[in-house]
């Protein structure tokens, strides 16, 4: 059987390394609009974090499998079409992601001086779409509006001392656009409470850990809640008591550096049961100079309690706006379902609803939550239905189809060049020697054009 995977991010390579693992002869294809694989492990991880990228070894390992082909370079719906693809192979799953942003709906977020989350990730990784975001960092406060784990990550990026993002492969142009950075405090704002918060321990923990930055966190949000944790599960509580501990007590160097009238140089906070209403225009309205938030109460406990606004609101000055309140999936190509409202494509149990042989996995089959170990199950359970459908003869495999084959003549008669998993080692070699001459791990090229010229393309 062949099988193709579209989409080269964690989703894709877990659902090929599935399919190779326990069918002894299938083929899988792995295509990619971009000239390098693996999607957010490469431009969703944070560079501080280089143990999470570890998994590219891993997919390394299935890429170079004699049964697995990688086609980087290919944009499915324009280059070649799923039902193209579905001539082409006996099954074809989409993994693709979510390649944008939802939006807050409120007046005054296009303003220079607002980003959403993903653009900015984006751009201190590398995303060849966001290589020219040149966010403006003149102001000393910045908002970040959502309370999960890519807030966080921002947070940090933004205060981390410069001696530790040297040695990451944070992109060089970021790099020295946070080196003149004027930025100096940064508060999180959500519309729920404390306990309702999407980051984990270890986020929340390397953020208060963080040399240089201190943590405010209103006490008046925390007193009492040790109660309303008791029956929380396990990491909930521990999160909440980190979060009561850090609010709470004051830590003997800071009451030293309070006492001596210094001032820490940095800081960051969470503001809770806040929505924010319109981002302000400076004066000449050519750039946001604050946020407007409608004050919320919580109507309901635990993980369902929805924010209501109280009818009071509060203005909080603010240049830089970040917006990290989710990720979306877009529909790839007519003839595939897509549920719009949910930003999905329907399925069940990662086989699209009626349409038989195509399958999907990933963000874009669940929607854009969990880390890399959630993808790798989900992805792990369609890639089950895959080998199930091939089993129990769902999947007719005795037509025999030619596969790239087929797909080779498409993107020739098209003048679309795919780039081969050795290309992208070439890539990969480049970035990693003009790391070393940096003492960084790589330093990532961002332009696609540049990748290609490196491999003769």
């Amino acid at each position: 059987p062949r099988v193709c995977v579209v989409g080269s991010g964690p989703a894709g390579f877990y659902t090929a390394q599935h399919i190779l693992k326990h069918h002894g002869g299938a083929l899988v294809d792995i295509y990619e609009k971009l000239p390098v694989p693996f999607g957010l492990v490469r431009f969703g991880v944070a560079p501080d974090h280089p143990e999470v990228k570890n998994v590219i070894n891993t997919f390394t390992q299935t890429a170079r499998s004699e049964r697995c082909a990688y086609y980087g370079n290919v944009t499915v719906g324009r280059d070649v079409t799923v039902p193209e693809l579905q001539q082409a192979y006996h099954a074809v799953v989409l993994s693709y992601g979510a390649e944008d942003n939802r939006v807050l709906g409120i007046p005054g977020e296009n303003l220079p001086g607002v980003y959403s989350a993903r653009a900015f990730v984006g751009w201190y990784n590398g995303l060849p779409e966001n290589r020219d975001l040149k966010p403006d960092l003149s102001c000393e406060t910045a908002l970040i509006l959502g309370h999960g784990n890519v807030a966080l990550d921002i947070a940090r990026i933004l205060l981390s001392p410069l001696q530790l993002l040297r040695k990451t492969d944070i992109t060089d142009s970021s790099l020295a656009a946070l080196a003149c950075s004027k930025v100096k405090r940064v508060w999180l704002v959500g519309r729920r409470g404390p306990l309702q918060v999407a980051f984990t321990i270890k986020e929340l923990r390397e953020m208060i850990n963080l040399p240089g930055a201190r943590a405010v966190l209103d006490p008046a949000y925390f007193t009492g809640l040790e109660s309303a944790v008791k029956d929380a599960s396990r990491p909930r509580k521990r999160l909440t008591e980190l979060m009561i501990k850090t609010a709470l007590e004051k830590p003997v160097e800071m009451q030293a550096a309070a006492a001596a009238g210094a001032a820490a140089p940095r800081e960051w906070g969470l503001k809770f049961q806040r929505s924010p209403q319109e981002v302000l225009p400076s004066a000449d309205g050519r750039r946001a100079r604050g946020i407007r938030m409608a004050l919320t109460r919580l109507e309901g406990s635990g993980d369902s309690a929805k924010a209501i606004p109280t009818g009071d609101v509060e203005e909080l000055e603010c240049g830089l706006v970040l917006s990290s309140i989710g990720y979306r999936s877009l529909p790839l190509d007519p003839a595939v379902p897509f549920d719009s409202q949910r930003g999905v494509i329907p399925n069940s149990s990662g086989r699209v609803e009626g349409v038989p042989g195509l399958y999907c996995s990933g963000w874009v089959k669940r929607g854009p939550t969990g880390v890399i170990i959630t993808t790798m199950n989900d992805s792990f359970d369609t890639a089950q239905s895959v080998l199930e459908d091939l089993q129990g003869g769902v999947l007719d495999i005795s037509p025999s189809r030619e596969g790239f084959g087929l797909v080779e003549s498409i993107l020739r008669s098209r003048g679309v060049r795919p780039v081969s998993f050795s290309d992208w080692e070439k890539i990969d070699a480049a970035e990693v020697a003009r790391g070393k001459a940096a003492g960084k791990p790589r330093e990532k090229i961002v332009d696609p054009a540049e990748m290609l010229q490196i491999i003769g393309h």
